[in-house]
């Protein structure tokens, strides 16, 4: 089944454009576009993925035929009056917001919905230029939005529409309720002009490489697969019955032992209660089977049975670097227990933590969450999500967890406010992760052992992510009131990594530097989000004036080893107006780096890790920095 764009059927007086008409305005408009494209496209996909797909919707946005294509009378006061830009914008939007839809088992997706076959880009990642910390707020807001609602708040700040042509927009481009999408978008502060920055141009882009590790291995992996290909070809080549259709394949799960036993509730591996107590491991291999329901056998059958070849109803979620597939052999129950409304089964396999949800009243809305956490340590095998329900999430801790407590850490001197405990489950506490809106709160969950207190905070995904301070290499987590009081202006920083797949985040307070009007010194902190899956830690350095609550983001980088045990090194600018209306180039190192030069819109260097050079506004440079052992660092972008 094949998604086709239909468009309404036009009444006689409807305009209608040529593919001729429609060619020249996408040419015409073609970055204002693609703008609107890669603003309305989820974030999820990410940077790379969504310049490219932007580009794809934009370019594949033109009438298939050369007959006359209609254009509806709501849109026809389309980019200075233009029907063709009408048209084409309207294609572009629509195909936008279908590339937005989940994907089910119980459709074929939809053509915006497949990988885009060009433009393609190979070894090379292509993302926008990073903006301030307004146009990061920005995108984080958005970000909160469902695909109809960012779609509102393009138009009404990129195309400058009025609510009612809004509304008859979405409406033509499938929006069911476009009331709904403008009353979401109306959560977002109209700062419309920041929609124009180079943080949201995918024309205008920078280009890093890709994972050339990971790249090595993948090529290794197609020869081995094509090598297995050929054999394959080779057997079925010969005489005798050979492979017939089903041949000396197993029917699924019926003579394959492994798969059997991993279906079956008794096999299950149960830990006993005290036995984290005397292993040598202390993650969630020693964690004992809890919850009222360990001996439901039909509903752990259930839960296996889903893992391993989930149906169509099933909304399954992993984080990003999780494999997906069913469990190899037996795992370990964790929980199984009736959570709100739900009845909640936790497993794990070594490899992956799962967790499956079911309503009270059936099986129909089925859920199953996957998380990556091979490598685990006592600090990251805390506590694991339970169960989420309206903005709050319950937790399920470790058995040698005996406190736990949920702190704001923006007010890192209000104290924390206890949870209960009831075998290991935690009383429900504000999720930041489904916040949204003006950053006013960061809640974490704050847990307490026998080896001292840890602060982990929900980004959305089963596992909460470690906060910890200090120097790479040597950090230590964010428990102590000076560790909290050092990330209270930071911590609205961390909606921008939610839903990554990641294991901890670590600020770093690189260094300070005296500002040039007199007013103080500012400071100037690294936070690095590390995965589970090793690469894709994402890199922001920060900037903070005297007096300001919140901490700037000048620079970021993605796959980046800056600020890491790896790597302790950082190098950032920014651009600073004084008070009396000066603009000066603001750039700084670790106490590492011995000279520091900036070259491009301005020319400057400097002795030592910190550089101040007068500059225009909106001028733009490279830095580059040397270190003491003779090697260079460039300045994140």
């Amino acid at each position: 089944m094949q998604s086709q764009d239909v468009a309404p059927r036009p009444a006689p007086a409807d305009p209608v454009v040529d593919v001729e008409q429609a060619e020249a305005a996408l040419v015409e408009h073609y970055p204002r576009l693609v703008r609107l494209a890669y603003l309305v496209l989820p974030p999820r996909l990410g940077r790379n993925r969504r310049v490219l797909t932007a580009h794809a919707l934009v370019q594949r946005a033109l009438p298939r035929g050369r007959t006359p294509a209609p254009v509806i009378p709501a849109q026809s006061s389309g980019r200075d009056g233009d029907p063709g830009y009408a048209f084409v914008r309207l294609r572009v939007l629509r195909t936008a917001l279908e590339a937005g839809l989940p994907r089910t088992f119980r459709a074929w997706p939809k053509r915006a919905q497949l990988p885009m076959p060009l433009p393609q880009v190979w070894g090379l990642r292509l993302f926008p230029r990073s903006g301030g910390a307004d146009e990061l707020a920005l995108d984080q807001q958005l970000s909160a939005l469902d695909s109809p609602a960012r779609a509102a708040y393009v138009l009404r700040g990129l195309e400058k529409l009025p609510d009612g042509d809004v509304r008859a927009v979405l409406t033509d481009a499938g929006v069911s309720d476009a009331d709904a999408a403008l009353r979401e978008a109306d959560g977002v502060p109209a700062r419309y002009a920041l929609l124009e920055s180079p943080e949201f141009d995918p024309c205008s882009l920078q280009a890093r490489p890709t994972d050339l590790m990971r790249r090595r291995q993948h090529l290794k992996a197609a020869l081995a697969a094509a090598a297995a290909v050929a054999v394959c070809g080779a057997l079925l080549g010969l005489p005798g019955d050979g492979w017939a259709p089903d041949g000396a394949a197993a029917p699924p799960y019926a003579r394959n032992p492994a798969a059997q036993a991993a279906l079956d509730p008794g096999q299950l591996t149960r830990v006993a209660p005290s036995a984290w107590r005397t292993s040598a491991r202390t993650d969630f291999s020693v964690w004992p089977a809890r919850g009222a329901l360990t001996g439901d056998k039909a509903l752990l059958r259930r839960a296996l049975a889903v893992w391993a070849r989930p149906g169509e109803t099933v909304q399954v979620s992993a984080t990003p670097g999780t494999p997906s597939g069913g469990p190899s052999g037996p795992p370990q129950l964790l929980y199984a227990g009736e959570v709100d409304a739900a009845r909640v089964v936790i497993l794990y396999d070594g490899l992956r933590i799962v967790r499956y949800a079911e309503p009270k009243d059936g099986t129909t809305g089925a859920a199953l969450d996957l998380a990556r956490v091979d490598g685990a340590t006592r600090a990251d095998a805390g506590a694991v999500v339970l169960a989420r329900a309206d903005g709050n999430v319950r937790y399920l801790t470790a058995p040698w967890v005996t406190g736990a407590a949920e702190r704001d850490l923006l007010k890192p001197g209000s104290g924390a406010m206890d949870l209960t405990l009831a075998d290991g489950v935690t009383s429900p506490l504000a999720s930041p992760a489904a916040r949204s809106g003006a950053c006013a709160s960061w809640n974490a969950l704050e847990l307490t052992d026998a080896s001292g207190t840890r602060v982990t905070t929900d980004l959305g995904e089963l596992v909460p992510a470690r906060l910890t301070t200090g120097h790479p290499g040597a950090t230590h987590d964010a428990s102590g009131a000076e560790e909290l009081r050092s990330w209270a202006p930071y911590a609205c920083s961390l909606g921008a990594v939610r839903g990554s797949g990641v294991r901890s985040v670590n600020a770093w307070r690189f260094t300070e530097q005296p500002l040039p009007d007199a007013s103080g010194s500012a400071a100037w902190v690294c936070t690095r989000a590390d995965t589970w899956r090793g690469g894709g830690a994402r890199v922001l350095a920060q900037f903070r004036t005297p007096g300001g609550r919140y901490g700037a983001v000048a620079a970021q980088a993605q796959d980046s080893p800056a600020c890491g045990a790896r790597d302790p090194h950082v190098l950032a600018g920014v651009l600073w107006k004084s008070t009396a209306g000066d603009w000066y180039l603001l750039a700084a190192g670790d106490r590492d780096t011995v000279s520091v030069r900036a070259k491009g819109g301005i020319q400057a260097s400097a002795r030592g890790h910190l550089l101040t050079a007068e500059a225009e506004a909106g001028a733009r440079a490279e830095l580059t920095g040397a270190l003491t052992d003779g090697r260079t660092v460039e300045g994140l972008s």
